[in-house]
């Protein structure tokens, strides 16, 4: 459930997510959310502003436990940047190419099976 405002010309949204895979969902979760707060705050002429989340079920499946330690033992890399390069008629139009990504640096990709 999403919970937006304005305040000084910035949106920010709280996020409680009721249901959250700590191993696998939560980043893709939070940058989702992040993205999200982005779109709607160019659509509305407003700056982006802050994302609170908070997770209810929030787990962690004992076959990523491994896996979990490993990222975290990870030091980040650069400070990457987000853009939109440009502005569509709606909410519903963005398309891929208007997102870049600058200064990424991933690091190795880290395997992680489903857990069932």
């Amino acid at each position: 459930t999403y919970q937006f405002y304005v305040a000084n010309g910035k949106l920010s949204a709280i996020l409680y997510q009721r249901s959250c895979d700590l191993g696998l969902g939560f980043a893709f979760n939070v940058y989702s959310a992040a993205l999200l707060i982005y779109m709607i705050a160019q659509q509305c002429d407003l700056e982006p502003g802050e994302l609170v989340w908070n997770g209810g079920d929030v787990h962690l499946y004992l076959n990523h436990a491994e896996l979990v330690e490993e990222q975290l033992s990870r030091q980040p890399s650069g400070a990457p940047k987000f853009k939109i390069l440009r502005k569509p008629e709606s909410i519903f139009d963005y398309e891929i190419t208007d997102f870049e990504v600058l200064d990424y640096s991933p690091q190795s990709h880290i395997s992680a099976p489903v857990a069932v």
